[in-house]
């Protein structure tokens, strides 16, 4: 009778145990599917052959044409880099050799 009833707790423990794995597996499967791109979505692959016949200023974000961005480009490269005044250039070099120092020297509180 004992072994009866062992038996039968051990089948239920079982039985318990494989519906457990079974739901899991199934809510595994489940967001899976849901994480599916929409159908309607282009492929990344598609949408790297594609022409880029406009594009945005540098500058100021505004849309612009493939020529007039082609042409910012140009004079963005030929234009000499703006001057900055002489000490605000020293504090900047200040400000990365602080920086500098520090990496190599963390306990120095300066």
């Amino acid at each position: 009778m004992k072994r009866a009833k062992k038996s039968q707790r051990i089948l239920l423990i079982v039985f318990s145990l494989s519906i457990t794995i079974l739901v899991a597996l199934g809510s595994h499967w489940q967001t899976r599917a849901v994480a599916l791109p929409p159908p309607e979505d282009i492929p990344e692959e598609i949408l790297r052959t594609e022409i880029i016949t406009e594009g945005r200023s540098p500058i100021d974000g505004k849309p612009l044409t493939a020529a007039e961005y082609a042409e910012l480009q140009e004079q963005l490269q030929t234009s000499p880099p703006p001057k900055l005044n002489s000490s605000l250039r020293q504090t900047v070099y200040l400000i990365q050799l602080r920086k500098a120092l520090l990496q190599l020297f963390p306990f120095l509180n300066f």
